[in-house]
């Protein structure tokens, strides 16, 4: 008896494990509203970002690595993504003041085509739930969270184009 219940223990974790992980995917909620400063200091309104399809929005920093190395392999695949799918990224800072400064040379250094977002106070941070970057997320057209994914590893951006290509509307040739 005790080993039919031991095993009906594991199988229960295992299909909760299973569960938290799919979570990601499946927690949809709305893009919040937080006025943000581009690159030029212009305001932007994050829940009103102006594209058509797809917008991943990814949360990083200049100290962070991992952070960079996402963004930079995104970048190397970014004009296929758009020609394919019409998605838009956002990049969005979380640099403070004392390394802000280093966010344009960083982003004109590596010519990104994204857009840039400033977020010093972590005013979006905390709106998205973010405790860690890199965050990345994938918002539908409707402006919904459909997908959600924290960290990088090589790869990951595969799977992120898998869940871009779910949601995209099919490009007209």
């Amino acid at each position: 008896m005790k080993k039919l219940a031991l095993l009906f223990i594991g199988f229960a974790l295992s299909n909760s494990l299973n569960a938290q992980e799919e979570a990601h995917v499946l927690d949809v909620k709305k893009l919040p509203s937080v006025q943000l400063k581009d690159m030029d200091g212009k305001s932007v309104n994050t829940s009103a970002l102006g594209f058509d399809g797809p917008v991943v929005i990814s949360f990083w920093a200049t100290w962070c690595s991992p952070c960079k190395r996402e963004l930079n392999t995104i970048h190397d695949l970014y004009e296929s993504w758009q020609e394919e799918t019409g998605v838009n990224l956002v990049a969005v800072s979380i640099d403070d003041t004392k390394t802000s400064a280093q966010v344009s040379p960083y982003v004109n250094s590596k010519m990104w085509d994204y857009l840039v977002l400033m977020d010093p106070n972590g005013d979006f941070k905390r709106a998205m739930g973010v405790n860690n970057v890199p965050h990345t997320f994938l918002i539908d057209a409707e402006g919904n969270i459909v997908y959600s994914h924290n960290n990088y590893a090589p790869g990951d951006e595969e799977k992120l184009f898998e869940e871009i290509k779910k949601i995209a509307k099919p490009k007209s040739k």
